[in-house]
C-alpha cells in the first residue's frame, strides 16, 4: 500500500508541479466539493500550478487556480445524466491529453487518469448496500438502469487502466472495498482522509451558539438535541432516524435536520405521521453550519453508505459525540461509549437505544473531549502534506 508521510522537503514542496483536478460540478452543500476546495487551496499554498477541469464551478472561490470548462451539449431527453457524464468525460479526457500536466487527479470515474480520488466511494459497493433496503422490483430497476451500468463500466475500466498509478481512499472502508470489488493492487491504494479546519470547527462554538441558536429554534437549554447534516435524505438515513426518534423511551429529545433534498416534503409527512412534528425541525441547506454544531448535544448520521462525510468530521472536531452506521467511513474513528456509537444503518431499534443513551443527562457532555481528540490528526496541513508526498512518489 502507498504510504504517505507528513514531512515537507522544502518550504514549497509542490512548486512547479502542474496538477489538474477534475470535478464535474460545484454543489455548495456537497462534501466532495468542500474537499476539492480545501485541496485546491492547500496545493496552491504549497506552490503547485493547479487547473480545475469542470463543467461548472459557479458559486465557489476561483482564486489562485486556472479553470478549464468542459461543458459540451448533451441530450437531456434522450440520454439524461448518462449523456451528461459521457459528454463531460470525453471533453475532460481531451484536456488530460493536451494539457501537459504532471499530475491528473480525477474526482470522477474517468479512465486514463493518473490518480483517482474515491471521494464518492465504490459505486458497486453502494449499489449492494442500497439493495438491502429495496424491493425486488427496485433492485431489478437499478440493475437495468443505463446510468448505473455506465458508471460501473467506467469504474471498472478506470481501475484496470495501466495509466492509473494511485487510488486515494478517504477511509479504510473504501480501501477494503477497492480490494474486494476490483482487486486493486495494494501498492496503488493510499488512505488520505479528508482534512478538517480545526480552528473553525471547535468546541468553543458551543459557548458562542448554544443559547442563541436554541432561542431561534425555540428549544430549551436543557433539551437533548441531536443534529443531522447531509443532503440526500434517503441514502443518509433520515427515514430510519425519524423512526428511531419515535421509538425512543425519552420523548423530550429533539432532532434538527440540516440539508437539501428535493423530496423533503415526503420526510416532513413521515415526521407528522410518527407524531414528531414538535420534535423535528427541518432547517434546509445552510452555507454555514457552525451555529448548528454549537447548539447540538450529539450528531447522528445513520447513512446507508458514506465513504467519509465531512459533516461527521466537523461535528467531532466541534466536540460532538456521533452515532453512525457500519457503512460509513467515519465509523473507524468511533469508539463505542467513548465518543459515540456505531450500528447497522437499518437497525432502527439499536439506533433508538443509542439515541436514548446519549439523551441521558451529562452523557453527551462527558464524551466531548474524546470526540474532538479522535480527529485532531486530520488538520488541513497534514492532508496537504500527504497529497504532496503522494504526488512526489509518483513523479
Amino acid at each position: 500500500m502507498i504510504q504517505a508521510s507528513t514531512c515537507h522537503s522544502s518550504q514549497n514542496p509542490a512548486r512547479g508541479i502542474k496538477i489538474a483536478v477534475i470535478r464535474q460540478r460545484y454543489n455548495p452543500f456537497g462534501g466532495a466539493e468542500r474537499f476539492v476546495e480545501r485541496a485546491l487551496s492547500a496545493l496552491i499554498h504549497e506552490g503547485a500550478e493547479v487547473t480545475l477541469i469542470t463543467r461548472n464551478w459557479d458559486g465557489a472561490s476561483k482564486e489562485g487556480f486556472r479553470q478549464k470548462i468542459c461543458n459540451p451539449s448533451y441530450s437531456r431527453i434522450l440520454g439524461g445524466r448518462t449523456a451528461r457524464d459521457r459528454s463531460f468525460t470525453a471533453c475532460a479526457r481531451r484536456e488530460m491529453i493536451e494539457g501537459g500536466y504532471d499530475i491528473i487527479q480525477a474526482h470522477e470515474r474517468i479512465p486514463g487518469c493518473m490518480i483517482f480520488r474515491a471521494g464518492d466511494g465504490v459505486h458497486a459497493a453502494w449499489l449492494d448496500h442500497r439493495a438491502r433496503g429495496q424491493s425486488a422490483s427496485a433492485r431489478m430497476i437499478a440493475r437495468l438502469s443505463p446510468f448505473h451500468r455506465y458508471i460501473l463500466k467506467q469504474e471498472a475500466a478506470m481501475l484496470a487502466s495501466p495509466a492509473l498509478k494511485a487510488v486515494i481512499c478517504n477511509s479504510i472502508m473504501v480501501r477494503e472495498e477497492m480490494r474486494r470489488y476490483y482487486d486493486v493492487p495494494e501498492n496503488k491504494l493510499a488512505v488520505i482522509e479528508n482534512g478538517v479546519d480545526l480552528e473553525n470547527f471547535h468546541p468553543h462554538l458551543a459557548t458562542e451558539w448554544r443559547e442563541r441558536q436554541r432561542q431561534v429554534l425555540g428549544i430549551d437549554a436543557d433539551t437533548p438535541v441531536f443534529l443531522y447534516v447531509g443532503s440526500g435524505f434517503e441514502r443518509k438515513g433520515v427515514p430510519q432516524l425519524l423512526a428511531a426518534l419515535a421509538m425512543m423511551k425519552s420523548k423530550q429529545a429533539q432532532l434538527v435536520i440540516v440539508g437539501q433534498d428535493r423530496r423533503q416534503n415526503v420526510f416532513e409527512r413521515q415526521s407528522k405521521v410518527l407524531g414528531l412534528e414538535k420534535r423535528v425541525f427541518f432547517a434546509g441547506p445552510q452555507n454555514d453550519v457552525r451555529s448548528f454544531y454549537g447548539m447540538a448535544d450529539a450528531f447522528v448520521l445513520p447513512t446507508r453508505y458514506d465513504p467519509m462525510p465531512n459533516a461527521a468530521l466537523e461535528a467531532m472536531a466541534c466536540g460532538l459525540p456521533i452515532i453512525t452506521s457500519t457503512t460509513c467511513g467515519i465509523a473507524a474513528r468511533v469508539s463505542a461509549g467513548e465518543n459515540g456509537f456505531v450500528c447497522d444503518a437499518l437497525d432502527v431499534e439499536q439506533l433508538a437505544s443509542h439515541l436514548d443513551w446519549l439523551a441521558l443527562p451529562g452523557t453527551a457532555e462527558s464524551m466531548r473531549q474524546s470526540a474532538r481528540s479522535a480527529v485532531l490528526d486530520l488538520d488541513l496541513e497534514t492532508m496537504a502534506a500527504k497529497l504532496i508526498d503522494l504526488y512526489r512518489s509518483l513523479l
